[in-house]
């Protein structure tokens, strides 16, 4: 990065934060603090053991020094800025998650789609969060990370003191580490014209089971509802594809979901009331379709062992699953983004948000805190991006950008400062 595109990066920062009304998280005294500077960059040297007593201290700290990024500890300190993790005398720990799109398994490539994945992943996770563990609104804080991803804080009382160990049952449930497929579904026996007739009945949790239950329930109705939307001979086909499910048994299959019994229910209702039909296909074939679709209902981790959130860096996700970087929730002396701070590594806010509010917010347009005014600046290469509503469809060599946009792709290191690229 040319030194002068280091010092527009540096002032428009300045900028910002001599504006900003920064909030500070609880006990934000007895966190530790850690910033990355310019000047580290591109090696992202951090400067960490520090502490501050008052929020003016920090932001006094934070104009004059105009840090790329900002950190602070998850956990609570008797004594934060000690040089030693032992010395510090850990008091408490914020629960976090941290989601990033970089790690995620079918994760698209182009930014804001990428964006779009992450924060549906997102919204799973809170589910889980929300819906079996209880944890309410007031106690989850979602923040945009300003890279590619989101965190979720949870300042709960009853997790403040869990070690690692325990967190690491928290991510064992997310991901259903462990999860016996056989609880949940199991032949029952029915009773027929002539006395009782064994295993002819094939159970699965109903609809409205809780937890786990529950989302076994739903896997298989995902599956039904993703077959019944194609035509006959793509759902043949695709059922067909599947080892040891021939031409023949796929369609017997097919016929027997699309059917409707003597009482005019359909599969769709069997289902929610936790019944599988085994007169078109065998307790084994839907264990096999059932594990599949339950692959979308568990959390994938990624094992990335950085100390810190590392710029643009995060983990991976698949279809309905909540999701989280293991080592970040199961580390209690984590640093985190410090909400409101800007990302260096793309001039982007990082946003803090309710849950209720995250479904509406846009990252590329929510999280740009810069204007209009022109800038030269030079392209590494072509690239596009939408951003405010605008879109850039870019080529290599000098344009001239709204602010916002030459921010962004300075930051990422896209486009540097003028008419030319150092060679």
């Amino acid at each position: 990065m040319k030194p002068e595109t280091v010092k527009f990066l540096r002032s428009r920062f300045r900028e910002y934060y001599l504006e900003a009304s920064l909030e500070m998280p609880p006990q934000m005294e007895r966190r530790e603090w850690g910033f990355i500077l310019f000047d580290d960059m591109p090696k992202f040297v951090m400067h960490r053991h520090r502490s501050f007593s008052t929020r003016s201290e920090l932001v006094d700290y934070i104009r004059t020094s105009v840090p790329a990024h900002v950190y602070h500890s998850a956990a609570i300190y008797e004594l934060p800025a000690a040089p030693t993790m032992r010395e510090k005398g850990w008091l408490g720990a914020d629960l976090i998650f941290d989601l990033d799109a970089d790690h995620l398994r079918n994760a698209p490539t182009s930014y804001n789609e990428m964006l779009e994945f992450v924060k549906a992943e997102t919204l799973k996770l809170l589910d889980f969060l929300t819906g079996d563990f209880g944890f309410g609104a007031e106690e989850v804080q979602v923040v945009f990370s300003g890279g590619r991803g989101y965190h979720i804080h949870v300042r709960d009382p009853r997790v403040t003191h869990l070690g690692s160990g325990e967190r690491r049952e928290i991510v064992d449930y997310l991901t259903g580490r462990g999860l016996d497929l056989e609880r949940f579904m199991y032949k029952q026996a029915t009773e027929g014209d002539f006395g009782i007739e064994k295993g002819t009945a094939f159970r699965c949790p109903p609809g409205d089971a809780p937890g786990w239950a529950g989302r076994v329930n739903k896997s298989v109705l995902s599956f039904v509802r993703q077959i019944h939307a194609l035509d006959k001979e793509e759902a043949i086909s695709q059922l067909s594809s599947r080892k040891g499910i021939g031409t023949r048994k796929a369609a017997r299959f097919y016929e027997g979901l699309m059917a409707k019994d003597e009482m005019g229910e359909d599969i769709f209702d069997k289902i929610n009331r936790g019944l599988i039909d085994l007169s078109f296909g065998s307790p084994e074939f839907w264990k096999m379709l059932i594990k599949e679709n339950l692959e979308g209902v568990q959390v994938q981790l990624s094992q990335d062992k950085t100390e810190v959130d590392d710029p643009l860096v995060g983990l991976p996700i698949d279809r309905a699953k909540g999701e989280t970087d293991e080592p970040v929730t199961t580390d209690v002396k984590r640093l985190i983004r410090f909400p409101l701070s800007l990302h260096g590594g793309t001039g982007l806010r990082v946003t803090p948000l309710t849950i209720s509010g995250l479904a509406a917010f846009d990252p590329l347009r929510d999280a740009v805190v810069f204007g209009d005014r022109p800038v030269e600046v030079c392209l590494r290469g072509p690239y596009a991006i939408e951003m405010k509503g605008e879109s850039f469809d870019l080529e290599e060599g000098p344009t001239v950008l709204p602010q916002y946009a030459a921010v962004f792709l300075a930051a990422r290191k896209v486009a540097e400062l003028g008419k030319a690229l150092d060679r």
